[in-house]
């Protein structure tokens, strides 16, 4: 028997969600420092200009269920310069505990998938090399690991490595 999984409201987020972006982003930097590369001391100084302006700058999809708090979000850049303009990267996924294994992790991923499509040839990203959840998950979206960054990010005294990944949208 199979788990039934709730529907699920995906949407950007826009400059008004910025205080529910805020606290589930701090959420996943304090609760998962080794999963992100900035940190939650630097990123809970910021002024709300600051978060209203990633937003603007970025695509951030958020994922809720019947009338639920922010649940997840998933964010998405193509960089600026005319040489990288080909690859897009996902950043910033984070799902609060009580929604995982539910399908919203999948949900937000398709979502940036299809935005990314018409936009990039393929899409990257890095994820802690231990996660083996979230392996799965790109791993059945199709993104295949293409490199290893050791000791990419240092929290206290511990390193953590990066499995680096990329999903090709295009065929040359």
């Amino acid at each position: 028997m199979t788990r039934q999984h709730p529907p699920f409201k995906i949407r950007r987020l826009e400059p008004h969600d910025v205080a529910i972006y805020r606290e589930l982003r701090l959420e996943g930097l304090k609760n998962h420092p080794e999963s992100f590369g900035t940190a939650w001391e630097e990123e809970i100084e910021q002024p709300d200009s600051w978060w209203t302006a990633r937003l603007e700058s970025n695509t951030v999809f958020g994922g809720w269920s019947d009338g639920s708090p922010l649940l997840g979000v998933a964010g998405f850049y193509v960089p600026g310069t005319a040489k990288q303009r080909h690859k897009g990267i996902l950043w910033g996924m984070y799902v609060r505990p009580d929604a995982r294994g539910t399908g919203l992790a999948a949900s937000l991923l398709q979502r940036v998938i299809e935005q990314a499509r018409p936009l990039v040839e393929e899409i990257r990203l890095t994820v802690m090399a231990s996660n083996a959840a979230a392996h799965r998950l790109y791993s059945a979206a199709g993104f295949e690991s293409y490199g290893l960054e050791r000791k990419a990010l240092k929290v206290g005294d511990d390193y953590y490595d990066d499995l680096l990944m990329a999903l090709p949208l295009q065929r040359q």
